[in-house]
């Protein structure tokens, strides 16, 4: 294949195709798409997967297009319908695991438990065969010890409730638990799982088992159907998910481009701190967390940090928590709980080394990054060893070893460490403190640092000048599929730092009218219910539930503490029940309403313009109160967004309200105006402002598209609003893109320039 230099989008459109949403009604989208200024078209991943996954990310079969969500003909039209209209496809590919929860669905997993080790397919698989006597180890077992009287033999094959499981050749013969017995696979109690599994997950889910995407053959037969797509010129570029679980995700790139010739890719990589992606991986960037994470903190109030420390320090009865300690201790947690099958069997490989599992968690509780890509990286482990070696002096000398071993690169024990630490660190952080750790959620989100509370304006430009000389072509995202709460509700709840001592006052009232035990937890959950307001009432259900039992403090997946969470359940209940709470609740509510549409409008329109190739997560083109998942995958109305497009492009210039037409103006302008105008997107320069409100404007100019938002509007409000405030925008006649009238001088009022947004869109003409 002839390589040749990518094409790249200038902007994306995240759709989540389903069995009920497929390729079809994708493809019926593209008109609108192309009206809503969008570049390409992002679609969730597409290849087999479980029957009614909502997601795709369990692929049972690398070899087709999901016939539930389309199928080959599907993805034609979508190609066919994008093309023609000049967009190109991104597609969201899975070369970590497959889904396995359906055995027989799974194409090489049902040969394997069928054949074992002889299987042709005993090897795509990272299993680890001797650890339980050359059986695959199955957790499905439920508790008691009359599981295995469960099992019966029907049709050909083994089952246990409704696990249908193979029968190898001429062992069918006998009882069922004779017949079990002789089979490549070994039935086990789920709850061993964690300690004695012995083949690799997608970090602790057992449905989804990895696989060794670093040999040739496994590589070739995972990505034939992907080759194929870019044979038949359907797929313009790919989004990689969680390239951190490859044995060698630099040489997977490597293989990659190879494959597609050169085409657009992104991978699935959370940025830590100041940490960079190699210089030498094959690809134009990450998926945008880390983009999120610094548009977020724009409109988060430093003043605010004090008032909110007090409060979480309140709730938690006295506790005053560092984020560091925090996620050392849930790390560690998930070394010696979740992930000790993993741990135990690095340990395994260093049979040698004294103590090696206690060190090994140790370590991976220690390292500050997802992972290290040795000998990259190696700083990031020197310092995680010396972190270690600090809390636990007398593993130092283990340490060492460990840390001499690991620098061995190439060896199995080097890379299943740094492939096992970005699970760790995934668990321990983004699922598990992340719902722990509650002053203020906004900043709770995958790729940001809750520790660091905001972020400067200045801080922010030096960001986005950085992005446009590193990684030009890196993807921008406020909202994902895996955002623990959508871009809009994240936009109000900062909002509270602006008023944290209302805030606390609120805590505390609403706490003496629906009490709840674990304080924390409370402020989370009061947080998401003004972030999201209205909320439905199922919803705040689910969202509650998850929360706590991913927090696992007061109740856990395993074993849930039904007491606690059934005062979970009531808490939310009042919300709606209690006419006093829920009318106080609905007041504070509101009168975060209007600021947080202030932050959403001005983030929106930092994202869409600033370096990068900005990512619009479907439906959020209008106000997103969605939480974390499922609850962000919900049907999205397009009948409705079409019909507010439609009367913008008639002349309508909507309010900012309850609507959000405002949004969709913002997102419609801005994304035309990079798809119709990129000569305009060539530089980036932040533009100044003078006078008693200057701190409120965050602007800049990307070379004759100039953006301008308003940050921190209760204060701005409070003091008094802009005054004698003044924008001094670079030579030129400039015109706002939103409203059609232009700027009046050089040295613009921003009070006049903003006083029916806030924010504006300017345009050098001429």
């Amino acid at each position: 294949m002839t390589v040749r230099e990518p094409d790249v989008p200038v902007s994306t459109y995240r759709l989540q195709v389903t069995a009920e949403w497929t390729l079809a009604d994708a493809a019926g989208l593209v008109p609108y798409l192309v009206d809503l200024g969008v570049d390409w078209v992002y679609l969730s991943p597409i290849l087999a997967a479980e029957a009614g996954s909502g997601h795709g990310y369990d692929v049972v079969d690398h070899g087709e297009v999901d016939p539930d969500r389309g199928g080959d003909s599907g993805l034609r039209r979508v190609a066919e319908a994008a093309h023609r209209a000049g967009q190109g496809v991104l597609v969201d590919v899975v070369p970590n695991h497959v889904g396995v929860a359906t055995p027989e669905a799974s194409v090489w997993w049902w040969d394997v438990l069928t054949h074992g080790q002889d299987s042709p397919y005993a090897r795509y698989f990272d299993i680890e065969w001797a650890a339980a006597g050359g059986k695959v180890r199955l957790p499905i077992l439920g508790d008691g010890d009359d599981q295995l009287d469960q099992l019966r033999v029907e049709d050909g094959a083994l089952w246990y409730y409704d696990h249908r499981l193979p029968i190898a050749p001429g062992t069918g013969e006998g009882s069922p638990r004779e017949v079990a017995g002789r089979q490549h696979y070994e039935l086990m109690n789920y709850r061993r799982a964690d300690t004695e599994l012995n083949y690799r997950r997608f970090f602790v889910v057992n449905d989804l088992a990895a696989i060794r995407v670093e040999l040739p053959e496994v590589f070739a037969a995972s990505h034939a159907e992907i080759r194929r797509w870019i044979d038949r010129g359907w797929v313009d570029g790919l989004r990689i998910d969680h390239p951190d679980g490859l044995a060698d995700p630099g040489r997977y790139l490597d293989d990659l481009a190879e494959l597609t010739g050169g085409r657009y890719v992104l991978v699935e990589k959370i940025i830590e701190g100041d940490e960079t992606l190699p210089a030498a991986w094959a690809c134009a960037g990450t998926t945008g967390y880390d983009a999120l994470a610094a548009v977020d903190r724009l409109f988060v109030d430093p003043a605010g940090e004090p008032a909110l420390d007090v409060l979480d320090t309140q709730l938690r009865g006295g506790l005053t928590v560092d984020w560091s300690a925090m996620t050392r201790g849930t790390k560690r947690a998930v070394a010696d709980g979740l992930l000790r099958s993993e741990v135990l069997r690095l340990a395994r490989l260093v049979p040698d080394v004294e103590r090696a599992d206690d060190a090994i968690g140790e370590l991976l509780a220690s390292l500050a990054v997802y992972r290290t890509y040795l000998p990259i990286g190696g700083d990031q482990l020197t310092d995680a060893v010396d972190r270690a070696m600090t809390a636990r002096p007398e593993l130092a000398p283990t340490l060492r070893e460990l840390d001499r071993r690991l620098r061995d690169v190439g060896t199995e024990f080097s890379t299943r460490f740094q492939q096992t630490s970005g699970m760790v660190m995934a668990k321990g952080v983004e699922d598990c403190a992340f719902y722990r750790w509650s002053r203020l959620t906004s900043l709770t989100e995958v790729g940001g640092e809750p520790g660091e509370f905001a972020l400067s304006p200045a801080a922010l430009h030096d960001v986005h000048a950085r992005r446009l000389v590193q990684f030009p072509h890196t993807m921008t995202a406020l909202s994902t599929h895996d955002t623990k709460r959508a871009e809009d509700v994240r936009a109000r709840i900062s909002v509270l730092s602006e008023l944290p001592q209302h805030w606390a006052a609120a805590v505390r009232r609403w706490n003496r009218l629906a009490p709840l035990r674990d304080g924390a937890l409370a402020n989370l959950l009061w947080q998401a219910v003004v972030g999201a307001w209205p909320i439905e009432r199922d919803r705040l259900h689910a969202y509650a539930e998850k929360a706590a039992r991913e927090a696992g403090v007061s109740t856990a997946w395993i074993d849930p503490d039904t007491a606690f969470e059934e005062r979970l359940h009531a808490v939310v209940d009042a919300v709606y029940d209690d006419p006093e709470l829920a009318a106080d609740i609905a007041a504070f509510a509101d009168r975060i309403t209007a600021p947080g549409w202030s932050n959403s409008l001005s983030a929106k329109l930092v994202q869409l313009l600033a370096p990068g190739v900005p990512d619009v997560y479907q439906g959020t083109e209008l106000w997103d109160r969605s939480l974390v998942d499922p609850d962000n995958r919900r049907p999205v109305d397009y009948a409705v967004r079409r019909e507010m497009l439609t009367r913008l492009d008639g002349g309508w210039c909507p309010p900012v309200d309850a609507g959000g037409a405002a949004k969709l103006l913002v997102t419609s302008r801005a994304l035309r105006l990079r798809r119709d105008r990129r000569e305009l997107f060539t530089g980036y320069a932040a533009v100044a402002a003078d006078g008693a409100a200057a701190d409120h404007v965050f602007a800049f100019d990307r070379g004759g598209a100039l953006a301008v938002t308003t940050r921190l509007p209760v204060g701005l409000a409070a003091a008094g609003g802009w005054r004698d405030t003044v924008l001094h925008l670079p030579p030129g006649d400039w015109r706002d893109h939103l409203t059609g009238r232009p700027a009046v001088s050089e040295h613009v009022p921003v009070g006049d320039l903003l006083d029916a947004y806030p924010v504006a869109l300017l345009v050098r003409e001429g």
